[in-house]
């Protein structure tokens, strides 16, 4: 299995709203997208001023389910149209387990 963690941390500007409405947005991938075998998005409970905003954690049964994932037009549409544009930092990592 692929595990694929990431953590989004967005710029001052972003409202509490936009931040809810990507979380949101994600959590209609699993419906979309078969490959994911656990998905989960949340957003940070504000107990430390340097936690990231969002973080994902995404399973897959291998890589090729993983770059599904990754390369979903509804995904992509999200990370453009909703994440870039507020995003300040992203940090991620894919690991076997």
């Amino acid at each position: 299995m692929v595990r694929h963690v990431v953590l989004l941390t967005f710029d001052e500007a972003a409202t509490a709203e936009e931040i809810e409405a990507v979380a949101t947005a994600l959590r209609t991938l699993p419906a979309l997208i078969p490959e994911l075998r656990n998905y989960v998005v949340g957003v940070d409970l504000g107990l430390a001023d340097d936690n990231a905003d969002v973080q994902v954690v995404a399973d897959t049964d291998d890589l090729d389910g993983y770059f599904a994932y990754r390369d979903h037009p509804e995904h992509q549409r999200i990370l453009i149209e909703q994440i870039r544009p507020i995003l300040s930092s992203r940090t991620a990592s894919q690991i076997d387990w």
